[in-house]
Order: C-alpha cells, then sequence, then structure tokens
C-alpha cells in the first residue's frame, strides 16, 4: 500500500489553488483539489469578476447621458432593469465556475466538493468524515468580508451578499473607505441609489497616492455620494417597515435600506486545524509562510489571500505558480512582490504602480514629481467637468521612474503597460523620448512636466 494517497491535497479552489493544483498536476503529481462552496474562489464568484461587470452596467448610466451630446438620441429617462443585470451577472459566474472546474479536471485533478480540514502534518479529513493522505497540503482557503461586531450587524450585508439583492436599495450605507468600499459606492451611485459612505477616520484608500485618492473623494462628493468620517457604529435596529436605523459616533442617526459592510477582510483559519498540526498563525488569522510558501510545518504550505501578504488575484496566482514549478517542476521560483499594480474601479477608477510621493520622499529623500492634471477629449465634448490626474514619481538623483500614479477614465487599461516601464526601471528621460500616441489620454505619460 502506498504510504500517501495524493502527492498533493489542495484545499481551496480558488485563483491560487486551482492554479497551484493544476500546474502540480501538469507536472506529474498526483493531486486532489477540495472546495466546500464552488470552483473559482472569491474573485470569480463573489469579488473582482462579478463586481467589474457591476462597473461595467454602472458605466451606462453616464455613457447614455453623454451619447446625446454625440448626436444619439436616447429616451428620457431611461430605464434601468436590476435584475436583469444581476441574473446576467450570475450566468456569467455559473459559466465560469464550470470552466474552472473543466480545466482542473482536463489536468487530472480530482475534485472533491465538500469541507476539508487538517488533522495532522500529512493528513486532511474531509465533512464526510474520510480521512487521505497527502504528501503534500496546500492551504488556499483564501479571505472573507470582515463584520464589525456592532449591535444589529447580523442586518447588514458584505460583498458575498451584495451580488444577489432582490431589488436595488433606494438607499444604502456603506462602511469602510478601501476600495471595496469606493467601488460600490460608485456603483450603486450610477444605479441612482443614494449612498452613504462612513469610515473611523478621515482617510480614504490608505496607501494610495494622496493626490490621487484626494481627487476620487472630490469628484465622489460632485456625483452626490456622502461621506461621514470619524464615524463607528453604536448599533443597527431594523423598524417595523423593513428599513434599518444606524446610530453611530460623531453624527446623527440615519435611516437607510441596507448596510454594506465593506471593513477589510481577515484570512480563512478558522476551524481549519492548523494550529493543532503546528501551523503557526498571525494575530490576523494568517498562515505564516516563507518565501517558498511553507508554514511552519515542512509539509504544510499556503498561498494567496489566507497569508494575508498581498490579498490580489494575480498575486495568488503566481504564488501558486511558483509553488507547482518549485516543488514538482524542478524550477525553483519566488515571487517578486516589488512594483505590483493596483487598481480601484471606482467612478472614474483610479491605479498606481510602485512608491506614491510620500513613500519616495521618505525612502529616496530627493524626489521629482510631474503631473498632467485635464480633461478626457470624450468629456469635453459631454460637457462632463472631471478632471482626470496623472502623477509620475521620479528619483531626483538618476531620474529614474519609481511610481506612476492616475485617476481618470481608463486609468487601470493604460496603467498596465506603463507598469512594465516602471519595473524595468526606466527613467523620466525613456518617456520623454517616446512619441506620444495622437489624441489618447494615455500620451499624457509621455508628455508629462
Amino acid at each position: 500500500m502506498a504510504e500517501y494517497d495524493y502527492d498533493l491535497f489542495v484545499i481551496g479552489a480558488g485563483s491560487g489553488g486551482v492554479r497551484a493544483a493544476r500546474v502540480s498536476a501538469a507536472h506529474g503529481a498526483k493531486v486532489a483539489i477540495a472546495e466546500e462552496y464552488r470552483v473559482g474562489g472569491t474573485c470569480v464568484i463573489r469579488g473582482c469578476v462579478p463586481k467589474k461587470l457591476l462597473v461595467y452596467g454602472a458605466h451606462f448610466a453616464e455613457d447614455l447621458k453623454d451619447a446625446r451630446r454625440f448626436g444619439w438620441n436616447v429616451p428620457e429617462p431611461c430605464e434601468f432593469d436590476w435584475a436583469t443585470l444581476r441574473d446576467n451577472v450570475l450566468s456569467e459566474v455559473d459559466r465560469l465556475n464550470k470552466a474552472y472546474s473543466q480545466t482542473l479536471d482536463s489536468h487530472g485533478v480530482e475534485m472533491i466538493l465538500e469541507r476539508a480540514t487538517v488533522s495532522g502534518p500529512n493528513e486532511v479529513t474531509l465533512a464526510s468524515g474520510r480521512t487521505v493522505r497527502a504528501e503534500r497540503i496546500l492551504i488556499a482557503t483564501g479571505a472573507r468580508p470582515s463584520v464589525p461586531p456592532c449591535p444589529g450587524h447580523e442586518h447588514g450585508i458584505t460583498s458575498n451578499e451584495v451580488f444577489h439583492l432582490d431589488r436595488l436599495p433606494k438607499r444604502i450605507l456603506i462602511a469602510g473607505a478601501g476600495y471595496i468600499a469606493n467601488e460600490f459606492a460608485g456603483i450603486f451611485n450610477q444605479f441612482g441609489t443614494k449612498v452613504t459612505l462612513i469610515n473611523r477616520s478621515d482617510v480614504i484608500l490608505r496607501g494610495y497616492d494622496e493626490s490621487i485618492r484626494d481627487r476620487l473623494l472630490q469628484i465622489s462628493m460632485t456625483k452626490g455620494i456622502d461621506f461621514r468620517f470619524h464615524a463607528e457604529f453604536r448599533g443597527i435596529e431594523k423598524m417595523d417597515d423593513g428599513c434599518l436605523r444606524v446610530s453611530m459616533t460623531n453624527h446623527e442617526d440615519m435611516v437607510v435600506d441596507c448596510v454594506l459592510f465593506a471593513t477589510g477582510r481577515v484570512p480563512n483559519t478558522e476551524g481549519l486545524g492548523l494550529a493543532e498540526a503546528g501551523v503557526e498563525i498571525d494575530a490576523k488569522g494568517a498562515v505564516k509562510v516563507d518565501a517558498d510558501n511553507r508554514s511552519a510545518v515542512e509539509s504544510i504550505y499556503a498561498v494567496g489571500d489566507v497569508t494575508n501578504r498581498v490579498q490580489l488575484t494575480p498575486v495568488a496566482i503566481r504564488e501558486g505558480q511558483a509553488f507547482a514549478d518549485t516543488i514538482y517542476g524542478g524550477k525553483p521560483t519566488r515571487v517578486d512582490y516589488d512594483c505590483i499594480p493596483a487598481a480601484v474601479f471606482s467612478h472614474p477608477p483610479m491605479a498606481g504602480v510602485g512608491m506614491t510621493e510620500g513613500e519616495a520622499k521618505n525612502r529616496l529623500g530627493s524626489v521629482k514629481v510631474y503631473t498632467s492634471d485635464f480633461r478626457a477629449m470624450k468629456d469635453v465634448l459631454a460637457d462632463r467637468h472631471e478632471r482626470a490626474l496623472y502623477k509620475m514619481v521620479c528619483d531626483a538623483t538618476n531620474d529614474r521612474v519609481v511610481g506612476l500614479h492616475m485617476i481618470g477614465p481608463d486609468a487601470p487599461e493604460i496603467l498596465q503597460a506603463a507598469a512594465v516601464a516602471v519595473k524595468a526601471g526606466l527613467t523620466k528621460a525613456d518617456f520623454d523620448n517616446t512619441v506620444a500616441l495622437h489624441p489618447s489620454m494615455a500620451e499624457e505619460l509621455v508628455l508629462l512636466k
């Protein structure tokens, strides 16, 4: 009898777990993967993919208004049907779920659709009671929304449930000021919902460049989104008519139809048996791993959001790939976490890569900053007055571009290519020496002053 049932047992079929399982199997390993909900994980099922589709849907609110300035006869008012968009988005999620499952199956990965917990360094126990043994175990269980422990918190929803709303709320209170909060604030605002965002401090999108996040705050307020700062929940009370009365510090009570918690995410390690198996867990519940994704137990590894290193889907995928190539592919690989581009799909979207101006000043001392503050051509003809802002941060000693940050239409699409230049260590002169592609918004990157 073989000592192990599998070479690798993966717990969690999200972006990192699926990539690790698929590539490990391609390298010749016997692999099983357990998932208690649906294959695809947060990104595909209840995160970036369905959210981005809602962002696309929300953009039509302004696009249809702008179309009249471009000669299109658009009826007034235009009607929006939430159920149609919701159901079409969920259908696309179903398609992707099947596609991920087919990919695993085509690579010979055994799928086990039930909860799995660690019962030893080389042992996994399934919800059915069956135990299996594996030479290595990979934890890829991701993270879940954090909910503040205020009285009545059970009356609120999180980003998990927001895609399944029966109807659009007329008034929504969004708690938090990170990317999830600001993205859904923009989405619901465009759908016609009255949006109020509350935050414990007076800073939104902490960690992003100050100039860019200040511009988003200004534009969001102009669009009618209300912000209540220095506010913490006292409680949420469900009224007889189904509405929610929310009490908070430093502000008057307010009545809304929905409370959406977007107050961060916590690693999914509870009840997995990790600590009992000897895996070290940090104060935030994340699995502690080394540069090769190995935990304190030699046979147990972890990738993705459950490690709380960088909670981004492309990072989880790279970690899964690096794990598989290192362990089963004979290609030792480590993920480079420097210069990871990031985007906020707000209205308008933000994107950035490298150091912010503040970070560069603290780390480098002497910096040069170049900016372009402009209205996109389309917005000019549409008589829309919000302004885009592009910002380049350079090391003053050698002209090297150490950060690029922008807010405006299609900013994430533009930044992806520009991030290659920052990662490659190019200089401001390299940008200046590149001929502008005119007329485009992207040309501002080579015309910065």
